[in-house]
């Protein structure tokens, strides 16, 4: 059977953008599922959810558009941490940005919790040292896309 532009319509009319706290359950409940080896690195990192990434985010990632910036890892990457002699200024945290969260869960049409779970391995595979296009392939996408 296939399904019809009506049936579309239907599902989308269904459906109905998480909270920021839903946003944060979910995405600590995804981080607690990870296995084992990653959650002993990344240990017990809090997860802020906030419409829009500030500008110290954009700056620092140097992204332009805040639609592209999902999520943000804070902290001093696990590769770095043995070089610093002082522990860091702020604490570690992983931001989660609702609106381009949920515009690119529109774009892409899968479960919500899909493109969180896509988010968070993202900015962890950058917490492990990777760069974009390995943090992209961790994700299972192709880095020339």
């Amino acid at each position: 059977m296939t399904s019809g532009p009506g049936d579309r319509i239907a599902r989308l009319a269904q459906l109905r953008a998480p909270s920021a706290e839903e946003l944060a359950v979910l995405g600590e409940r995804l981080l607690a599922e990870l296995p084992a080896e990653i959650r002993t690195l990344v240990g017990m990192v809090p997860i802020r959810v906030e419409d829009w990434p500030d500008e110290a985010a954009l700056a620092w990632t140097e992204c332009e558009d805040p639609l592209d910036l999902t999520g943000f890892y804070r902290a001093v990457p696990i590769g770095e941490r043995h070089a610093q002699a002082l522990p860091p200024e702020e604490p570690e945290m992983i931001f989660l940005y609702r609106l381009p969260i949920l515009v690119e869960w529109a774009e892409r049409g899968c479960a919500l919790e899909e493109v969180v779970f896509d988010v968070l391995t993202h900015e962890i595979a950058h917490h492990l040292g990777l760069d974009e296009e390995g943090a992209l392939r961790v994700e299972g996408r192709d880095p020339g896309d």
